[in-house]
């Protein structure tokens, strides 16, 4: 059974998410701030943590980075505001998906087995090192290198690569990358996959030049060694 832990200032959300997960199958625990969460996170394990950005004592954002400095567990945030710098600081920190209230809590809870049925699933043991001039990426260890210096990136960054360059020189729909890359199609849109791409252009510097933007249909990595 997979353990989520729930983290918001409001009573009422809490138990909202609490139900519905519960009746998916999910045991869930419940924090109240920031604070709070990251005691709880010392103390237990979780498949998965719900949070809201604005709670008093600790923010989401500020959690989610002390969070991640001891234990890599997947994070959807919750926030009333739907700006998109918001959405791209809380990409840049490593959460893995974004929910604007007022939410569905089917939407929720789609998106929790999303990120759940991914993260579980991942099997990153293949063997191949591939370089594009300048540009190699460690498939294994999941590791990207500007110029022989390794880039700095997002865990979705590097999903979102490792998938173009699989698929080399293929054209891609934002729709076939959302649900090959995030898990899902429905519930997620054209600026998710457009905000990633922006930064995954901006850690690969010169070589950002490999991802091609087709214009109202998706991307590619093109390559060619002619």
């Amino acid at each position: 059974m997979y353990k989520i832990l729930v983290v918001d200032d409001e009573m009422n959300i809490r138990r909202v998410v609490r139900e519905y997960a519960e009746f998916e199958g999910y045991e869930v625990d419940e924090a109240e701030n920031g604070m709070a969460a990251i005691e709880k996170v010392k103390n237990n394990d979780y498949d998965l943590i719900v949070m809201d950005i604005m709670m008093p004592k600790l923010d989401g954002f500020s959690t989610c980075k002390e969070l991640k400095k001891s234990k890599d567990i997947p994070v959807i945030m919750l926030s009333a505001r739907g700006e998109e710098y918001d959405k791209l600081f809380g990409f840049e920190i490593g959460i893995d998906d974004y929910v604007v209230k007022p939410f569905s809590p089917k939407e929720l809870m789609a998106r929790i087995k999303a990120v759940i049925k991914r993260n579980s699933s991942q099997e990153n043991v293949l063997p191949e090192r591939l370089v594009f001039d300048g540009l190699e990426i460690d498939l294994a260890g999941r590791e990207v290198y500007v110029d022989g210096k390794k880039a700095s990136m997002t865990p979705k960054e590097y999903d979102l690569l490792f998938y173009l360059v699989k698929n080399k020189n293929l054209a891609l729909t934002r729709d076939k990358l959302l649900e090959e890359v995030w898990g899902y199609d429905f519930f997620g849109d054209d600026r998710t996959v457009d905000t990633h791409i922006k930064m995954l252009r901006n850690s690969l510097g010169d070589y950002r030049k490999f991802i091609v933007t087709l214009r109202g249909m998706g991307y590619k990595f093109e390559y060619s060694q002619d």
